[in-house]
């Protein structure tokens, strides 16, 4: 498998974000060639952006804004936040990254395992379940939000920490959708929902109609 769109070998990486970044990910190797990154990743999410430099720059322009010591929001809910966006997009890619940040950030196994059926789980405290709660209403629901998970998460993020967490949680529910179509990183696997083949030399039945109850 490979990603849907053309990759940037190193031989014709030109633009200056592009050339740093291969050289900082990648440590000199052609990574088209030699594929691979310190986190276990193919790395080919960073060869096909770099198809459009701006756009490549842009998104580490993002990264670095989320990293900012300017943050509000503590790291930790912007993880939580970041890997659920993940898991509920179905971005295995996204998930996956930011499990490892988590885990950067000394959260235990337990929590991160837990991130899946959270609302299930007696780990999380009263904010990281608004938190996680609100990042459900941005995937899900596109960002309908009912009036009483609102009032509860004002009731204990601020204002300026709430536009922080709606920011990024939108910002990789894209990233997580834009791997999803172009087949990036841990992403790159097979449609999951196909037919499952019936017995060969088996006809076309109507199943519905196979197992509904018989008259008497």
């Amino acid at each position: 498998m490979a990603p849907r769109l053309r990759q940037v070998p190193k031989a014709e990486a030109e633009a200056p974000i592009v050339t740093v970044m291969y050289d900082f990910l990648f440590e000199g190797r052609d990574p088209v060639a030699e594929p691979g990154t310190a986190t276990g990743s193919p790395g080919d999410w960073w060869t096909v952006f770099a198809l459009v430099p701006d756009v490549l720059e842009h998104a580490v322009q993002g990264f670095g804004l989320y990293q900012s010591p300017d943050r509000l929001l503590a790291p930790r809910l912007r993880e939580l936040s970041q890997a659920r966006a993940g898991w509920a997009a179905g971005s295995q890619f996204v998930y996956s990254q930011h499990c490892k940040s988590l885990r950067a950030l000394e959260v235990g196994d337990d929590v991160i395992a837990a991130i899946p059926h959270w609302t299930a789980a007696s780990c999380f405290d009263e904010t990281e379940r608004l938190v996680l709660a609100y990042t459900d209403c941005l995937v899900f629901d596109r960002g309908r939000v009912p009036d009483g998970l609102f009032d509860a998460l004002r009731g204990q993020l601020s204002d300026e920490e709430i536009l922080e967490l709606t920011y990024i949680g939108a910002l990789y529910l894209q990233h997580a959708v834009m791997s999803r179509a172009l087949r990036t990183e841990f992403d790159d696997r097979p449609e999951p929902i196909v037919e499952v083949a019936a017995p060969e030399g088996s006809e076309a039945r109507d199943v519905g109609s196979d197992i509904s109850i018989p008259k008497q």
